[in-house]
């Protein structure tokens, strides 16, 4: 089993940081993409941005600029600096990595997400 446990979620003004952190623990072989979605209240979860093994990242437009993902393979954890926060900002994110867990297996794990409050 593998398991992603999240944290520095928390409440912030309008215009603050935070950093995001996911560390994946278990029977690891290897990690392939790692990345972060959020889900605000009466919408659906989407992707706001990820990073391959290889650390090439995508981000969603609406945090181009702001947020930048990274990865630390030795510590099988993935990270989120998250800038210039706007209220819009404010749900809950989700790490998610897609995990080889033997030689003929890959799974997609998810961690149990952290709160964002942005307020204005």
């Amino acid at each position: 089993q593998v398991q992603l446990v999240e944290s520095g979620g928390g409440l912030v003004q309008a215009g603050g940081s935070l950093r995001l952190s996911c560390a994946a623990s278990g029977i690891i072989f290897s990690i392939n993409a790692m990345g972060w979605y959020r889900q605000a209240p009466g919408k659906q979860r989407e992707l706001v941005a990820a990073i391959t093994g290889g650390s090439s990242t995508n981000y969603a437009d609406s945090v181009k600029g702001r947020f930048t993902i990274s990865r630390d393979n030795a510590k099988n954890t993935v990270y989120l600096q998250m800038n210039s926060l706007k209220p819009e900002d404010t749900a809950v994110y989700y790490c998610n990595a897609e995990v080889r867990t033997s030689f003929v297996s890959i799974k997609n794990y998810w961690g149990q997400g952290t709160q964002v409050t942005v307020s204005s």
